[in-house]
């Protein structure tokens, strides 16, 4: 019998309630020993726990059991949470029924790759707000370089992943996200060395020039294009690097903003803050030093119009800080934590001039 795409609709429709509603009947917490090389991205995954909805949920069941807040320690057993629906509504039309599925598969992006293209609705909270995010170097310039295991390290990799990281949580609380640096074979990656690659583009399929001044003017021009776009609306802009120092100097993340400012400074400081507060409670042992303080003097500070942050991650050349950006958990920490400073500003944001 061949069925219609209407009736494919509801045996469809059914069949992924009833794999909801098995879920939701399940009401104790199972457990899962993890192996070597396990993160835990990884060991969520293999539970069929989507990793980035509950990564915050399993630090928090699994605290006393993980090394500097975010490491498993391969042997030992951890809990994984429950995956939660909180309703299912029952309604009598199929139409509406298949409206709430939507809502609750979200939308996939090809930028973000194969296996993280889904966006989970998390929220409306930044459905008016409108983002900027830069990947730092890209195209023919790799940025700061290092070698790990043999292996080189290219800092536009590092942020840009990051940067895709950090898009998906916005986008997930509703808000308009513009990635100006794309690269549209990469995608969100978890592996430890991110293959160096030159074909980064900016928005709208641009090359990226040579030329450091003119590869600069080019963002400018385009972030401040969309920005008259969206004028009248929220608008931050986000730039993230990793910066290049003595093998030694070990850094924490730290931030820079427009010395003239107040919005660029208000998002500096609430992301900071974040970071202050994670620390806290994730590495109570270690002080967190990272800073946030004006520096006009940098081009995309001084020259782009939105109230904007430019964040360094950490110093590519230190091993301390290496494990911050190789370690795939590490770099999505990173981005849920900016993720929340950016939601910490949008609470208490302001429309109007922005400098």
């Amino acid at each position: 019998m061949t069925l219609t795409p209407f009736y494919k609709q509801v045996l469809c429709f059914f069949g992924l309630f009833a794999m909801c509603m098995n879920i939701v009947a399940q009401d104790s917490f199972s457990t899962v020993t993890a192996e070597k090389g396990d993160g835990i991205l990884s060991l969520l995954r293999k539970q069929g726990v989507n990793p980035y909805d509950h990564y915050d949920d399993f630090i928090a069941m699994n605290m006393e059991n993980l090394r500097d807040s975010v490491h498993l320690y391969a042997g030992r057993a951890y809990r994984i949470p429950p995956f939660n629906l909180d309703t299912i509504p029952v309604v009598d039309s199929i139409q509406k029924q298949t409206t709430e599925i939507k809502k609750l598969v979200g939308k996939d992006y090809e930028i973000f790759g194969n296996k993280h293209a889904a966006v989970i609705p998390k929220s409306e909270q930044l459905k008016n707000a409108v983002y900027y995010l830069v990947s730092g170097h890209g195209g023919p310039d790799p940025g700061a370089m290092a070698v790990y295991a043999g292996k080189s390290l290219a800092e536009d990799e590092y942020a840009y992943d990051i940067t895709l990281r950090l898009a998906k949580e916005l986008l997930a609380h509703g808000a308009t996200v513009y990635i100006i640096i794309r690269d549209l074979n990469d995608g969100i990656r978890d592996e430890r060395i991110l293959e160096i690659d030159h074909d980064e583009v900016a928005y709208g399929d641009k090359v990226i020039p040579l030329n450091q001044v003119a590869r600069l003017r080019q963002r400018v021009e385009i972030i401040n294009k969309l920005h008259r776009k969206h004028r009248g609306q929220f608008q931050r802009l986000i730039v993230t690097h990793v910066d290049s120092r003595s093998k030694g100097q070990n850094i924490d993340v730290f931030f820079y903003h427009h010395e003239k400012s107040k919005n660029g400074k208000k998002l500096a400081e609430s992301i900071h803050k974040t970071f202050q507060k994670k620390y806290k409670k994730y590495q109570p042992n270690r002080t967190y030093t990272g800073t946030f303080e004006d520096r006009t003097s940098l081009y995309l500070v001084k020259k782009t119009h939105p109230a904007m942050t430019f964040i360094e991650i950490g110093n590519i050349r230190n091993k301390k800080d290496q494990k911050r950006i190789l370690v795939p958990d590490n770099r999505q920490a990173l981005a849920k934590w900016i993720a929340e400073g950016v939601l910490l500003d949008f609470e208490g944001g302001e429309i109007g001039p922005i400098r």
